[in-house]
């Protein structure tokens, strides 16, 4: 039995009630094809990812002048113009052995600068708001029949929520009621620069205490561990083939640099635990790392970003092919930007998990098409050639 890991209680997030076990409950007459098996990890960056300083546009002459002190200097080299943030070593390995690439400029279909609002999107995979009831992993999964669907957290997201049967596991029990509570907060007071960075400072300082000593269970935490352990959760003829986990904190209003070195470093020790923790099984896994909108090209008054449209994406893993960038690069010249004041989308990020569904788990692209991303015949997978 994997051993519990205790977390900080806004380190994962889900959406929706679920209870917690280990027993996967397979549709009727459904099993998995003998012998091994691919993989795949979809990571959610729920509060809108910085995505100019994930992936640093460090050859955009536009980039510096933007960003100001939050312009990232000494980002780890890669190619097309871009590095990858400092914190992010282990995913910068990966890179190195070609095991990890990036789509600098990608956006869900729908122009919506509310978290909640684009999550839904991002998760239903629909063209708009609240069109589909379930998500378009668990329709994935029902396409394809047979493979095994894991949520990680004390809630189980909408990605992973339909008529195909998926297990749950929470790592540090349920997610209490004012986890929610802040992120509405964030969204209320968006426009409202001074409440905003109030919000932010109490959280960060709330976070600060803890790490001293404030909440007992912090000293215990281990993010690598947490990687380590849903590795094992996939792992063996019965272990899960697909796995959402969801990630908390990104909307950086005010102080974005500590918050984002932070998050980010959490974030790379938990990819690093799930390839140590696959052996074998990492060679057959592709992880895809998404957030709902990025933030504003320019630096705000406090510290920080407001939120943006278009973002980067990751992906890593072993069944990933050596490569760089993955779409194209909008730039940041003014007469670019979209509406004046965010990073462009040159990527409908439907197009990247279609390719990741089609190449990688063999999922048809009729039902890619009409079932799993209704609707989306004009999004072309954007992977060919990639796994």
């Amino acid at each position: 039995m994997t051993r519990s890991l205790d977390l900080t209680r806004r380190f994962l997030l889900g959406a929706s009630a679920a209870g917690v076990s280990l027993a996967f409950a397979g549709q009727a007459g459904a099993s998995a094809a003998p012998g091994p098996r691919n993989k795949m990890v979809v990571i959610i960056a729920r509060g809108a990812m910085d995505g100019l300083s994930v992936v640093v546009p460090v050859d955009d002459p536009n980039y510096r002048p933007l960003r100001g002190a939050l312009a990232i200097e000494h980002s780890l080299p890669m190619s097309d113009g871009f590095g990858l943030h400092p914190s992010l070593a282990g995913l910068h390995s990966l890179y190195s052995e070609g095991q990890m690439r990036f789509a600098p400029a990608v956006a869900i279909p729908v122009r919506v600068r509310s978290h909640f609002d684009a999550q839904d999107v991002l998760e239903n995979g629909g063209e708009g708001l609240r069109q589909q009831t379930d998500g378009w992993l668990n329709r994935a999964l029902a396409a394809m029949g047979g493979l095994k669907g894991l949520s990680i957290g004390a809630q189980t997201p909408l990605i992973l929520r339909g008529s195909a049967a998926t297990s749950s596991w929470a790592p540090g029990g349920r997610t209490g009621s004012e986890d929610r509570i802040a992120s509405l907060l964030q969204d209320l007071y968006v426009n409202d620069r001074l409440l905003a960075e109030n919000l932010a400072a109490g959280l960060q300082t709330e976070a600060q205490a803890m790490a001293m000593g404030g909440d007992p269970r912090l000293a215990r935490n281990d993010v690598a561990g947490l990687g380590q352990a849903v590795a094992r959760l996939m792992t063996g003829p019965d272990g899960a083939d697909v796995v959402a986990l969801s990630v908390d904190g990104w909307d950086t209003h005010a102080r974005q640099v500590g918050q984002l070195q932070a998050r980010l470093t959490g974030l790379d020790q938990v990819v690093s635990g799930l390839r140590s923790g696959l052996g074998e099984d990492w060679d057959r896994t592709v992880v895809v790392i998404a957030t709902e909108f990025g933030r504003t090209a320019r630096a705000n008054g406090t510290g920080g970003t407001d939120h943006g449209t278009g973002s980067a994406l990751l992906m890593a893993g072993g069944a990933v092919k050596a490569g760089g960038m993955i779409g194209d690069w909008p730039t940041l010249a003014d007469n670019r930007l979209f509406e004046s004041r965010d990073l462009a989308p040159a990527l409908d990020v439907r197009s990247v998990f279609k390719g990741v569904l089609r190449d990688h788990l063999g999922v048809d692209k009729a039902a890619l098409d009409s079932s799993v991303f209704p609707a989306s015949a004009d999004e072309a997978p954007a992977l060919n050639g990639l796994f």
